[in-house]
């Protein structure tokens, strides 16, 4: 294998190099091969080999010299290049300077010659100036106007130029000496104004859009610019209401015409706000006031109702609005303009929507009372009716005579869907119609309504109409009509509390009038509470003294004597788990009666010692010597 500096290309294994050089010697190969194995062969191969390398080595170091001193002389001739290119570069950089120089050197001349040039021009500019308009003033002084600019119906743009510059000398001119001049020089600044006008009306009807920016253009410097303005105002609004709802066409004419007059008008955004004004102070205020004013004094519910689509639909408008370019603080802007239209109704809203709140909660209240043929009775604070509650409170005593309701619970969920449908709106408009600072004062006075009619004249009144229906512990008779009122009394408060947490909640979440509404809510709660409570212990006791009645009474002990006594069926149940559970109940119960130094025995009984010490403990509360006996000392 002859040694060639291919061979050592990469990757290179000299193994493998090694491996192959033995393989293709003859007798180098390992066993197996055609001849045997000959070492000093092999030996030989090796030795001629290294000399072929050495040789080639040599071979590769020579042409290695032979390229380094070619990349040397390369090098310095690219060194010496690139110093000729720098030489050349520094000298094309001082032409360049030398050539902007001259260049600066000519527009300054240019400069100067273009200021002397002004300045001979723009006098020469306004003596010929001054000569057209003391020639068209000599025409005014002799009362004959005979240019073609003033005759020309064309060249009325060029006039209106002229005349609008002679009105304004005419008025730095005496007026003894120039009285008559000046009169017609005024006279004549009005009539191109009015024809000014009555062009930029026609083109407007004619649609002629690059024709009402000219005329407008012009009319910029007259004193009837804003008289133009009013006409444009007045006429793009004709036609333009021709639906039943005034707000949608409020926001199709305005997006239509706030193209238009970015294409007439040098200042759009001050004829848009003029527009906008002009239609929330003619007709949305006419509007509404209409409106309003016709069911303020006879229909407060439908005053509210048209009141509340009214401000909604027009704070939506004024949303729509405000995409256009006022030219000013547009949200200010819009908000004064609705401000103005309502404050009038809006500074007594919430006196007029608490008003209406109580009539319309006590009408659904009466009108239930009436449908029961039920005369209400008065249960109301003062002396003695307090010392009733409290005797009634501490002793679970009835009080006064027994009524009957023939079951009635006076509680309806519909009359308190009504309530709670009333004051869902009322919280709605509040939160719509009051000012930022009023909102939590006013979202209260309207919860203090709906506490007063559904808690206290409903559910309240409910409550103690029960609790008066309620018979004494001795009656022969066991009704559980209490239970239904409690029952429904519970329902109904869950539609209250969730009306307060949705509707109440986020109009004072962030105000002191939160700590003000949940303690009057805690109160209510806590005062239905005891009224409940004391109910539920009187049934239960009016309960007890029936069984206590019948058993006494009315039972008889060979009632359940069976016929024949041999042949008795148990009637009791036979799986143990229940019979431990009776077991553990009687257990329980003896809690309430064994002496206080007993009750540790007890607990540690057979049915108790597995129970949950907190079970236990509770039973051992509801002894009525709890506190005075320290029975906690000898329970635990």
């Amino acid at each position: 294998m002859a040694a060639t500096a291919e061979l050592f290309e990469e990757p290179f294994d000299v193994d493998e190099y090694i491996e192959r050089l033995a393989w293709r010697t003859p007798g180098g190969g390992s066993k197996g091969g055609a001849e045997a194995f000959d070492p000093k062969r092999l030996l030989e191969e090796f030795v001629n080999h290294i000399e072929e390398l050495k040789m080639l080595d040599e071979r590769i170091q020579r042409r290695v010299e032979k390229l380094e001193q070619q990349c040397q002389k390369e090098a310095k001739e690219f060194a010496k290049k690139v110093q000729e290119l720098q030489k050349s570069n520094q000298i094309a950089f001082q032409h360049f300077q030398e050539l902007d120089e001259h260049i600066s050197y000519v527009a300054t001349k240019v400069c100067h010659l273009g200021d002397q040039l002004e300045g001979v021009n723009t006098p020469r500019q306004r003596a010929v100036e001054a000569q057209k308009l003391m020639k068209y003033f000599n025409e005014f002084l002799d009362g004959e106007l005979k240019s073609d600019v003033f005759t020309n119906p064309e060249k009325i743009k060029e006039a209106a130029d002229i005349i609008q510059k002679l009105h304004l000398i005419a008025q730095e001119l005496p007026f003894d000496r120039f009285a008559e001049v000046k009169s017609k020089i005024a006279s004549k600044y009005h009539d191109l104004e009015c024809q000014l006008i009555q062009e930029f009306t026609n083109a407007q009807k004619r649609g002629e859009i690059s024709r009402m920016h000219e005329v407008a253009s012009v009319l910029l410097h007259f004193k009837g610019y804003s008289h133009c303005v009013d006409v444009y105002i007045k006429q793009c609004q004709e036609g333009s209401y021709f639906r039943n709802d005034l707000f949608e066409d409020t926001a199709t004419l305005c997006q239509r015409v706030n193209k238009e007059v970015r294409e007439v008008f040098s200042s759009p955004e001050n004829v848009m706000a003029k527009l906008i004004q002009n239609i929330f102070e003619i007709k949305l205020q006419s509007f509404i006031r209409d409106r309003l004013e016709e069911c303020k004094r006879s229909d407060a519910e439908q005053y509210l109702k048209n009141l509340y689509d009214l401000y909604t639909r027009i704070t939506n408008l004024a949303s729509k609005l405000s995409e256009f370019d006022l030219g000013t603080d547009k949200q200010t802007f819009l908000a004064k303009m609705i401000k103005g239209i309502f404050i009038s109704y809006l500074e007594n809203y919430i006196e007029i929507e608490t008003g209406y709140l109580k009539n319309r909660s006590s009408m659904v209240l009466q009108r239930y009372y009436d449908s029961k043929n039920h005369q209400k009775r008065s249960y109301g604070s003062g002396g003695i009716q307090d010392l009733k509650e409290r005797i009634r409170q501490r002793t679970n005593l009835p009080l006064g005579p027994s009524i009957d309701t023939h079951g009635e619970t006076f509680l309806s969920q519909e009359v308190v869907v009504n309530l709670l449908q009333e004051t869902r709106q009322a919280f709605e408009r509040c939160h719509r119609l009051s000012d930022s600072s009023d909102l939590p004062k006013n979202a209260f006075r309207i919860f203090t309504i709906l506490v007063e009619y559904l808690c206290v004249e409903h559910i309240d009144y409910a409550l103690e109409i029960g609790l008066a229906a309620i018979p004494s512990t001795d009656s022969k008779t066991a009704p559980l009509y209490f239970l239904d009122v409690v029952q429904q009394a519970n329902t109904i408060f869950h539609l209250f509390d969730k009306q307060f947490n949705d509707h109440l909640m986020p109009l004072i979440s962030s105000s002191p009038k939160l700590t003000e509404c949940l303690q009057k809510k805690k109160e209510v709660i806590e005062q239905m509470e005891v009224k409940l409570d004391t109910g539920i212990d009187r049934t239960l006791n009016c309960m007890v003294g029936h069984m206590k009645h019948i058993l006494s009474v009315e039972q008889k002990k060979t009632d359940f004597k069976p016929e024949d006594e041999n042949n008795v069926l148990i009637q009791y149940t036979n799986i143990p788990l229940v019979l431990q559970l009776f077991d553990t109940l009687h257990a329980l119960c003896n809690l309430l009666v064994v002496a206080p130094d007993n009750l540790k025995q007890v607990c540690s009984g057979e049915h108790l010692t597995n129970l949950d010490k907190n079970i236990l403990h509770a039973f051992v509360q509801l002894r009525s010597d709890y506190r005075s006996a320290r029975l906690g000392r000898h329970f635990s």
